[in-house]
């Protein structure tokens, strides 16, 4: 969609990132856990110290967990320790999709 604002032309920003659209456009394999959306060295890093190095670990997790979002985000909080939820939420949406396409 464009749309203008005090007469210049403006394109929205799509609503995921590449990192997101990149990890759903194929399956899980040997990603490792900062492929994950959401998930970058810092928090992949205390993913790691838990136990939780590649990504389908991580899918593991969100499967015993029955994809529930407020479940799932809550744990992935305990882990990470996230700034804000935005991590967590962007993590969450990913696997859903990824669950959606791959599952």
């Amino acid at each position: 969609y464009i749309f203008y604002l005090n007469k210049r032309r403006v394109i929205p920003m799509s609503s995921t990132s590449q990192k997101h659209k990149n990890f759903i456009a194929e399956p899980m394999d040997e990603k490792m856990v900062t492929e994950l959306p959401g998930i970058g060295e810092v928090y992949g890093k205390r993913l790691i110290e838990n136990g939780f190095d590649k990504a389908y670990t991580v899918l593991g997790q969100f499967l015993v967990l029955k994809k529930d979002e407020e479940l799932f985000i809550e744990w992935l909080t305990d882990i990470i320790k996230p700034h804000n939820s935005k991590s967590c939420k962007d993590c969450y949406n990913g696997l859903k999709e990824w669950c959606e396409s791959f599952i």
